[in-house]
């Protein structure tokens, strides 16, 4: 084999790695964007722990096979740069999103969300979810639910027999 192709087989593999270990990828088309901008991206990404790099759609989409995401195949066309989260699994839907807001020539294709492909608007949905501490502060609102009106009622009982007390 010719040197080009066993560099060719190990980028190959490099990202079929990366799509494997991944907790989510997302694709996106990135036309349209200055360079100023793609760095003030790629910052916000690194700060995150995610990796956005641009590889060459022939070689994506073999990777992607190796895998069983041959569904994503389909947005690889034009000019791609994928992001890959391996912990935070709504942090690169999260950034790039809000930078799509504000940057429109950001388009978000697709990506694939813990080993399942997903369309755009599954990543735009996960992007608006709340943070992982808003949801352990709205679950921990719901634990502390009951056990406040418990407390409200058993001192409310507490305060009528009292009365009813200082009545007699």
């Amino acid at each position: 084999m010719t040197k080009a192709v066993e560099t060719k087989k190990v980028v190959v593999q490099t990202i079929a790695d990366k799509f494997g270990s991944a907790a989510s990828v997302v694709v996106v088309d990135y036309r349209g964007l200055n360079v100023a901008q793609l760095t003030e991206l790629r910052k916000q990404l690194r700060e995150a722990g995610v990796e956005f790099k641009v590889y060459k759609n022939s070689m994506t989409r073999r990777a992607t096979e190796m895998h069983g995401l041959e569904a994503i195949n389909e947005h690889f066309t034009g000019p791609n740069a994928i992001a890959f989260s391996n912990e935070d699994v709504v942090a690169p839907a999260r950034i790039i999103n809000d930078f799509a807001k504000k940057n429109e020539a950001l388009e978000i294709k697709a990506g694939v969300i813990e080993g399942v492909v997903s369309s755009a608007e599954d990543i735009k949905a996960l992007a608006e979810l709340p943070s992982r501490e808003g949801l352990l502060s709205m679950l921990l609102s719901v634990l502390q639910a009951p056990v406040r009106n418990f407390a409200a009622t058993t001192k409310a009982v507490a305060d009528q027999k009292e009365e009813q007390e200082q009545g007699a």
